[in-house]
């Protein structure tokens, strides 16, 4: 059984993570999931989140949102609709969207009517740069 996974992780416009590790760990549209070494190969969607993975000692983290993840014996590829490492993300930003989403899922916005369903995907996903952003100034 390998010791190691190869992680492949590329969204439509560029190869974003390839790294040797030992674990991953990924949202799946049905919860997080995850792979070490030798793991049963499978398919799945992937929802808004964090992934992370770790190589010895070192974790990193980056956010995630929507495509899909396969994993072999001795492989993850993740091809992510969008993925921002730690360092792209502006957290300014992140925080002006949470406080936008949370607005109008709240409903206290000028809007007549509100797409609850849009608001709480960018609320999910400012969450997640959020997290990504913290748990990067925290190590």
């Amino acid at each position: 059984m390998a010791e190691r996974l190869r992680l492949e992780l590329a969204t439509p416009t560029r190869l974003v993570v390839t790294a040797e590790i030992e674990e991953v760990v990924a949202p799946g549209t049905e919860g997080y999931f995850g792979v070490w070494p030798g793991h049963a190969p499978f398919l799945t969607t992937l929802g808004t989140g964090a992934v992370t993975y770790r190589s010895g000692a070192e974790a990193r983290a980056l956010a995630v949102h929507g495509g899909f993840a396969e994993v072999g014996g001795d492989h993850v590829t993740i091809l992510a609709d969008s993925a921002e490492l730690p360092e792209e993300i502006d957290v300014g930003r992140a925080q002006r969207a949470r406080g936008r989403a949370e607005q109008r899922l709240a409903g206290r916005t000028t809007q007549e009517e509100i797409d609850y369903a849009r608001a709480l995907v960018a609320l999910n996903r400012a969450l997640s740069r959020l997290q990504v952003a913290e748990r990067t100034a925290s190590q």
